[in-house]
């Protein structure tokens, strides 16, 4: 059995310093005051912070403004149709959600495909006359040039001819002629003259008062004389021939001139061609526009069979079947875009004075009974009652003053929780932070 080892020494304890009768206790009395002193210095520094904190309150009250004539908004969107048909193809639903640029109805397209292939066969054909025309142009032009040209040119030949032949005829009525009258005349007189002599001779040498060698001489001359006569007879028939063929050239001359000026006459009538011919290509050309207007209308009207989603949203109102023959304006459906709302809040006109915009906005939706941060985007420019379909009439005499409610658009900061989704027309509770 082990021994447990005792300490050699125990701990010094410190002295107790006697009492003396001299120290001073302290009273209840003092002790009350001191805590009265002390409670009151605390009363009154948080009466001082409580009405730091109403003021800040009050401050915070009076510069904010509210109403719960408000609800949300949004630009929803109607779509209709614009052309007529039936129905093909609906690949959408009530209260779906679609992107901008999705299909959403299709109206049976094949009689609007016809017209697109008929208006491109007419512009096909306006193009091909409008060229025609283009091209009818110049050949007109280069025709009634050359052909003016032409007959002025056989005109002015025309007319030294008609010269040529008056000539030719005055030559043969007057010099050849009368040469061959006077030669006629003269050849008579010799004639004459040559037979005298030979029935002169012919007793004579019968009686042998001359010989016949002087006979013969005689007989010769007076052959010859008439042999002289009778060529000049024809020289004087060709000359009046010749005179009669100048002229018949004379008076052919003269037709051909008259002709050759009806020629050119013509020819030049026929210049105004030209502008008849241009403005046979412009009425072309405007036959040409015309079609590529109506086919512009035609593949417009094909591609409104196809009504695509203008904006993204959600259908509702959704009106149309399939196979329902629709009309140009009939309303198919509307599109709400739920991600673009805001709030319409109809404020008092006598709290409006310290509205601006941009100023901070709180939204209580009364759906979800929570808060949406908000920010003033707009202040209506006239009251909701002057922007009624009967607005009042004042000056009827029928007149109470009554506090007016003018809309202000704020735009709201949505959730990004899919839950809390605002749609529009629900009720809020719209309060703007004025200061």
């Amino acid at each position: 059995m082990t021994s447990v080892p005792i300490p050699s020494a125990l701990p010094a304890v410190a002295p107790v310093p006697p009492t003396t009768g001299t120290e001073k206790i302290p009273s209840f009395e003092a002790t009350v005051v001191k805590a009265i002193r002390e409670l009151s210095r605390v009363v009154k520094f948080a009466l001082i912070a409580l009405l730091l904190v109403l003021l800040v309150a009050v401050y915070i009250w009076m510069g904010r403004v509210s109403t719960d004539d408000a609800e949300v908004d949004a630009h929803i969107t109607a779509v209709a149709s614009q052309v007529s048909g039936y129905v093909v193809g609906l690949p959408i639903d009530d209260n779906v959600n679609v992107e901008s640029g999705d299909v959403l109805l299709q109206i049976d397209p094949r009689e609007y495909q016809t017209e697109v292939d008929q208006a491109k066969a007419t512009l096909d054909l306006a193009e091909a006359e409008a060229n025609s025309a283009k091209l009818q142009i110049g050949l007109t032009r280069a025709t009634t040039t050359h052909s003016s040209e032409g007959a002025a040119a056989q005109r002015e030949s025309d007319a030294a001819d008609l010269v040529i032949s008056e000539a030719q005829l005055e030559r043969s009525a007057t010099a050849n002629l009368l040469q061959a009258k006077a030669e006629v005349a003269s050849k008579r007189a010799t004639n004459e003259r040559a037979q005298a002599d030979l029935e002169r001779y012919k007793p004579l040498l019968e009686t042998g008062d001359v010989s016949k060698f002087q006979f013969d001489a005689v007989d010769a001359a007076a052959r010859v004389a008439q042999n002289d006569l009778a060529a000049a007879e024809q020289q004087l028939a060709a000359a009046q021939q010749n005179v009669e063929i100048a002229r018949a050239t004379t008076n052919s001359s003269k037709a051909r001139v008259e002709r050759s000026q009806s020629l050119l006459l013509e020819t030049r009538a026929r210049e105004q061609q030209v502008p008849i011919t241009e403005a046979t290509y412009k009425s072309a050309q405007a036959a040409v526009e015309r079609a590529k207007c109506a086919l512009d209308q035609a593949q417009l009207n094909l591609g409104y069979t196809t009504i695509r989603a203008p904006i993204s949203g959600q259908v509702t109102q959704l009106t149309v079947h399939l196979g329902q023959y629709v009309l140009p304006g009939t309303l198919l459906f509307t599109l709400v875009p739920l991600y673009e709302v805001y709030i319409t809040a109809n404020f008092k006109e006598t709290q409006l004075d310290g509205v601006r915009t941009g100023q901070r906005a709180k939204i209580h939706v009364d759906t979800y009974d929570r808060d949406f941060d908000g920010v003033v985007d707009s202040i209506a420019g006239a009251a909701g009652s002057r922007q009624a379909l009967l607005p009042p009439q004042n000056a009827t005499g029928n007149f109470i003053k009554v506090v007016q409610r003018i809309p202000v658009k704020i735009l709201v900061k949505q959730s990004s929780d899919s839950r809390f989704v605002l749609r529009p027309g629900m009720n809020v509770e719209a309060t703007i932070y004025t200061r």
